[in-house]
């Protein structure tokens, strides 16, 4: 317990001193987070495809696993975290922001990493992102209950529609991905660019603005948080869809889904549904956030293609990814639509 009073007075004081940006470079931030998350928004509903959705919730066991999964680790370890490092006011609120997002389209790439099952990857970000509109609010609230002063802190209209706005971009996405499918993976590509572009200049515009106040980001409790977190998601993402039985591409995607956490929209909502002097520099957060999941993804794909390497090459009986489900149906005799 090594966050005292001393750190939420630094957080909760200097970082959300809302005269750290000057009214026109408070205006520029909000306009490029609103464009940048529209485009990755859009790109994200350029990955998915109707018919794949329906299939998975035809049989929909895999989806339900991953959904579990998601919305029920990922927010109460928020909690348990919050609850750990003593986090209290905004810097609680936004942790359990980061908790409870929806998985976003960096996940899809984690996935196909580490030879998951793309489909079940694409569906499970659908889902939980057309969830979102209801579970952010309703998990908020629930949570939120347990500190004091801190329910009513929590803008749960602003959050409402502010979910509601990301289903416009993510419709047009689809609708591009239907009709104009050529055009889809260029712009799925295309946002992911702008993602990381949007990412570096809010970073350089905002160190411009506030200097040594970015370093209060950067604090031993909020950086251990942003390590345990995405791990704990990972970790149990597996260990779930493991306890449910499911194949192995199935349990490697249900992973990576469950510990990528949508890091434009959680900061986009701390910008747009806060007040500047209530959020302060914490709206940057889940960048850092996101570069540590990242790169914890990173080291798990790198273990597992080294494995998958070392397995191929000592003649030993693995299966790559591409054999497992055929595997499966040799010893169970079922066709591919079964699997």
């Amino acid at each position: 317990m090594f966050l005292n009073d001393s750190f939420n007075t630094t957080t909760n004081g200097s970082v959300l001193d809302g005269s750290l940006f000057s009214p026109a470079m408070d205006k520029f931030i909000n306009i490029q987070t609103v464009v940048a998350l529209f485009i990755v928004m859009v790109s994200m509903g350029c990955t998915m495809e109707v018919p794949k959705i329906k299939a998975h919730l035809m049989k929909p066991k895999g989806v339900a696993i991953a959904l579990l999964a998601q919305y029920a680790v990922m927010p109460l370890t928020a909690f348990v975290l919050v609850k750990v490092f003593r986090l209290t006011g905004t810097t609680a609120i936004m942790v359990l922001i980061c908790g409870c997002c929806p998985g976003g389209t960096l996940s899809n790439i984690l996935a196909l990493g580490i030879n998951g099952d793309m489909n079940l990857s694409i569906v499970m970000t659908s889902c939980s992102t057309l969830l979102a509109l209801g579970m952010m609010p309703l998990l908020l609230f629930i949570y939120c209950h347990s500190f004091p002063h801190l329910q009513s802190a929590v803008p749960y209209k602003d959050i409402s529609v502010s979910l509601v706005m990301i289903l416009i971009p993510c419709g047009i996405g689809i609708l591009i991905n239907r009709y104009r499918p050529k055009c889809a993976k260029v712009i799925t590509w295309v946002g992911l660019i702008i993602m990381a572009i949007s990412i570096l200049v809010l970073f350089i515009s905002s160190s411009v603005a506030v200097g040594g106040s970015l370093l209060n980001l950067f604090s031993p409790p909020l950086m251990a948080i942003a390590a345990l977190m995405p791990l704990t998601g990972y970790s149990f993402g597996y260990i779930i869809s493991s306890i449910f039985k499911l194949k192995q591409r199935e349990r490697r995607t249900v992973a990576m889904e469950t510990g990528c956490q949508n890091v434009p929209l959680c900061s986009s909502i701390l910008k747009l549904a806060f007040l500047p002097q209530e959020v302060g520099m914490l709206f940057l957060y889940p960048f850092v956030y996101g570069s540590v999941q990242l790169m914890e993804a990173v080291v798990l794909i790198v273990l597992y293609r080294s494995y998958q390497y070392y397995k191929e090459h000592t003649g030993e009986s693995y299966l790559p990814a591409a054999k497992e489900d055929n595997a499966a149906k040799a010893s169970s005799g079922t066709t591919g639509e079964d699997q």
